[in-house]
Protein backbone atom coordinates (compact mmCIF):
# COMPACT_ATOMS: atom_id res chain seq x y z
CA UNK A 1 0.00 0.00 0.00
CA UNK A 2 1.50 3.55 -0.98
CA UNK A 3 1.56 6.24 1.61
CA UNK A 4 0.22 9.35 0.42
CA UNK A 5 2.28 12.40 2.27
CA UNK A 6 0.11 15.83 1.62
CA UNK A 7 1.86 18.70 1.71
CA UNK A 8 1.62 22.59 1.35
CA UNK A 9 -0.87 25.22 2.53
CA UNK A 10 -4.25 23.13 2.17
CA UNK A 11 -5.90 25.30 -0.18
CA UNK A 12 -8.15 22.50 -1.92
CA UNK A 13 -10.51 22.22 0.06
CA UNK A 14 -11.04 25.65 1.73
CA UNK A 15 -11.10 27.57 -1.69
CA UNK A 16 -13.17 24.50 -3.16
CA UNK A 17 -16.01 25.39 -0.19
CA UNK A 18 -15.28 29.15 -0.54
CA UNK A 19 -16.40 28.64 -4.67
CA UNK A 20 -19.65 26.84 -4.05
CA UNK A 21 -20.54 28.84 -0.96
CA UNK A 22 -20.02 32.56 -2.56
CA UNK A 23 -21.68 31.11 -5.85
CA UNK A 24 -24.99 29.92 -4.21
CA UNK A 25 -25.04 33.52 -2.13
CA UNK A 26 -24.82 35.00 -5.57
CA UNK A 27 -27.25 33.16 -7.38
CA UNK A 28 -30.03 33.56 -3.94
CA UNK A 29 -28.48 37.69 -4.04
CA UNK A 30 -29.22 37.84 -7.93
CA UNK A 31 -32.72 36.16 -7.68
CA UNK A 32 -33.76 38.43 -4.34
CA UNK A 33 -32.17 41.63 -6.49
CA UNK A 34 -33.92 40.52 -9.95
CA UNK A 35 -37.39 39.58 -7.92
CA UNK A 36 -37.11 43.49 -6.57
CA UNK A 37 -36.63 44.86 -9.43
CA UNK A 38 -39.23 43.15 -11.27
CA UNK A 39 -41.90 43.64 -8.72
CA UNK A 40 -41.35 47.27 -8.94
CA UNK A 41 -42.21 47.38 -12.22
CA UNK A 42 -42.68 50.38 -14.29
CA UNK A 43 -38.85 51.44 -12.94
CA UNK A 44 -38.53 55.34 -12.73
CA UNK A 45 -35.58 57.15 -10.83
CA UNK A 46 -37.34 57.63 -7.80
CA UNK A 47 -38.87 53.41 -7.77
CA UNK A 48 -35.67 52.48 -8.53
CA UNK A 49 -34.22 54.77 -5.52
CA UNK A 50 -36.31 53.79 -3.25
CA UNK A 51 -36.02 50.21 -4.26
CA UNK A 52 -32.04 50.31 -3.27
CA UNK A 53 -32.95 52.20 -0.03
CA UNK A 54 -34.88 49.11 1.40
CA UNK A 55 -32.22 47.02 3.72
CA UNK A 56 -32.65 43.62 2.08
CA UNK A 57 -31.76 45.19 -1.36
CA UNK A 58 -28.62 46.90 0.33
CA UNK A 59 -27.81 43.67 1.93
CA UNK A 60 -29.01 41.84 -1.14
CA UNK A 61 -26.36 43.49 -3.39
CA UNK A 62 -23.29 44.38 -0.59
CA UNK A 63 -23.48 40.54 0.06
CA UNK A 64 -23.81 39.93 -3.56
CA UNK A 65 -20.76 42.06 -4.59
CA UNK A 66 -18.36 40.85 -1.36
CA UNK A 67 -18.90 36.91 -2.88
CA UNK A 68 -18.40 37.87 -6.36
CA UNK A 69 -14.88 40.14 -4.84
CA UNK A 70 -14.03 36.35 -3.14
CA UNK A 71 -14.95 33.96 -5.50
CA UNK A 72 -12.99 35.84 -7.97
CA UNK A 73 -9.73 36.04 -5.48
CA UNK A 74 -9.94 32.13 -5.13
CA UNK A 75 -9.70 31.74 -8.68
CA UNK A 76 -7.15 34.23 -9.39
CA UNK A 77 -5.09 32.72 -6.22
CA UNK A 78 -5.39 29.41 -7.96
CA UNK A 79 -4.62 30.46 -11.23
CA UNK A 80 -1.66 32.61 -9.99
CA UNK A 81 -0.39 29.14 -7.42
CA UNK A 82 -0.59 26.57 -10.55
CA UNK A 83 1.02 28.64 -13.34
CA UNK A 84 3.34 31.36 -11.52
CA UNK A 85 6.19 29.08 -9.92
CA UNK A 86 8.57 32.21 -8.87
CA UNK A 87 7.14 33.00 -5.54
CA UNK A 88 8.39 36.93 -5.55
CA UNK A 89 6.15 37.22 -8.81
CA UNK A 90 3.78 35.28 -7.93
CA UNK A 91 3.35 36.81 -4.18
CA UNK A 92 3.40 40.35 -6.16
CA UNK A 93 0.48 39.84 -8.59
CA UNK A 94 -1.24 38.38 -5.72
CA UNK A 95 -1.40 41.44 -4.04
CA UNK A 96 -2.00 43.32 -6.84
CA UNK A 97 -5.14 41.51 -7.75
CA UNK A 98 -6.63 41.31 -4.01
CA UNK A 99 -5.69 45.48 -3.60
CA UNK A 100 -7.69 45.57 -7.02
CA UNK A 101 -10.22 43.31 -6.34
CA UNK A 102 -11.14 45.14 -2.71
CA UNK A 103 -11.13 48.64 -4.99
CA UNK A 104 -13.63 47.70 -7.55
CA UNK A 105 -15.45 46.47 -4.77
CA UNK A 106 -15.63 49.56 -2.25
CA UNK A 107 -15.94 51.70 -5.75
CA UNK A 108 -19.17 49.80 -6.60
CA UNK A 109 -20.38 50.11 -3.01
CA UNK A 110 -19.42 53.91 -3.49
CA UNK A 111 -21.82 54.28 -6.84
CA UNK A 112 -24.63 51.87 -5.36
CA UNK A 113 -25.47 53.95 -2.60
CA UNK A 114 -24.99 56.86 -3.85
CA UNK A 115 -28.35 57.25 -5.42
Amino acid sequence: MVERTIVGAHYGLSGWLAQRITAVVMALATLVIVGGIWSASPLTYAIWKSLFAKWWMWLSISLFLLSVMLHAWVGVRDILMDYIKPTAIRLTLEVVFLLALAYYTIWAMQILWRI
